[in-house]
């Protein structure tokens, strides 16, 4: 890593203006159009006898403008950072950050509202799957398409062509048109031909999550091989917090488009997973309209919190239990169960414990699972939450409780760190084994 910057962003800031409106105009189908034409077929003649009339007292009413209204809202305000020559910096945040607009400023997708970006060498990005290829295009005609897009010459891209196709391993489909292409396909070649034809700055949206584990771990290394032997920058946006921590030396933490903080990884990574457990502890939704409701059976979790059974300033640790508490409010009565899964910090599945089947009543109908102690390592948890009635999800909660398990120490004994694994505490015997005998009687 060299100490030239090739990225600088001063007081960066975009603005969106969002339109509302005061009445919820009815979804009108072609079926709809036709029936009300049958029912009555001679209307456009009333109507064409009411036009002068309407004419003359249009004057006298509001304009339809004045039922909407419209507001700012800034995905990004006042950003400002430097990266420097190789350096490999995650940008993280929850979504709604402002993470994908920033990306796409600086892409030069969009313009920024306020500010400037200065950026010195040649970008590739990966921002969605598929971007800058042609559906009709075959994957051979896209590598050239895609390339040409980036800005490089022929001859480069022929000179790169064989590295693409067996990094994306789709030499098989190579001369398929790629709107046959699966997702994964998809991504696996955007990503080969951003990858390979030598970009100064490379950047990577959350796009890698389409492919499977084993291509995932390819593009991980790939881009810190892109980093450290060849010099170049990379820029990368990822939920996955363990792919954060081994790519990226420095991290920047966004929130509400705002810039949250700027430092090495570890120390940015502690500050995101304990920012909003407050919040995240105790949780309420509203009630939702009367067309979700209906969508989700007339049913709705409406409030979820975690209850701590020993009183330590809101912490949970490792050998202490606690509760989880959900509450579903319903219209009817039915029987149902949840069932929450239960994530690890890079969105891995830990364990999943679902509740036995309960009838519910009108109202209000609490739920309570028990933790044990010594039960959860330490580390940041979260819960996906589904209400399940008949084997079908009625509703499915992302986030429903955010907590985090905090390791002590026992007696002064060393206790080891393996974040994401559960981790009870099983009976051990000890003993010698008889002269005779392999094992413990």
């Amino acid at each position: 890593m060299s100490d030239e910057i090739v990225i600088r962003v001063e007081n960066l800031g975009k603005r969106y203006r969002i339109q509302h409106r005061a009445e919820r105009q009815r979804y009108t189908a072609l079926r709809d159009v036709i029936a009300h034409k049958l029912k009555a077929p001679f209307q456009f003649l009333r109507r064409s006898q009411k036009s002068e009339v309407r004419s003359q007292t249009s004057d006298l009413r509001p304009p339809t403008s004045a039922r909407s209204s419209s507001e700012d809202f800034w995905a990004l305000r006042d950003v400002s950072f430097e990266v420097r020559q190789g350096e490999v910096v995650g940008i993280i945040g929850r979504n709604g950050a402002g993470k994908s607009t920033l990306l796409k400023i600086l892409s030069r997708i969009t313009e920024p509202t306020t500010g400037r970006v200065r950026i010195l060498g040649r970008v590739a990005s990966l921002l969605e799957v598929g971007t800058g290829f042609h559906p009709e295009l075959t994957g051979r005609e896209n590598i050239f398409l895609n390339g040409a897009i980036l800005g490089m010459h022929r001859a480069e891209i022929k000179r790169k062509f064989d590295e693409i196709v067996a990094f994306a391993e789709v030499e098989k489909f190579l001369d398929t048109p790629v709107k046959r292409y699966s997702s994964g396909m998809y991504v696996r070649l955007a990503f080969a031909v951003a990858a390979h034809l030598e970009p100064e700055i490379l950047i990577v949206d959350e796009v890698l999550a389409v492919g499977d584990a084993q291509f995932q771990k390819k593009c991980l290394g790939k881009m810190q091989s892109v980093a450290t032997k060849e010099g170049r920058t990379v820029l990368f946006v990822s939920h996955n917090m363990v792919a954060i921590r081994s790519l990226c030396s420095r991290a920047i933490l966004l929130r509400a488009g705002c810039k949250i903080a700027g430092a090495p990884t570890d120390d940015v990574l502690n500050i995101y997973q304990n920012q909003d457990f407050n919040e995240a502890l105790h949780r309420k939704w509203d009630a939702p309209r009367i067309d979700e409701l209906q969508l989700n059976h007339g049913m709705y979790l409406k409030e979820a919190k975690i209850l701590l059974e020993v009183s330590d300033n809101d912490m949970i640790h490792v050998n202490t239990p606690f509760s989880l508490a959900f509450c579903v409010h319903s219209r009817r009565e039915c029987e149902i169960n949840l069932s929450p899964h239960y994530l690890g910090t890079g969105g891995e599945v830990i364990f999943a414990a679902p509740s036995p089947q309960r009838k519910l009543q009108v109202g209000d109908n609490w739920f309570t699972c028990r933790m044990p102690a010594n039960f959860l390592n330490d580390g940041v948890y979260s819960v996906q939450l589904m209400i399940v009635e008949d084997c079908a999800a009625n509703q499915m909660v992302n986030e429903a409780l955010v907590f985090e398990v905090h390791d002590v120490p026992r007696d002064g004994n060393w206790h080891g760190k393996w974040p994401g694994v559960v981790r009870p505490l099983l009976e051990w015997q000890l003993c010698q084994p008889k002269p005779d005998a392999e094992v413990c009687p």
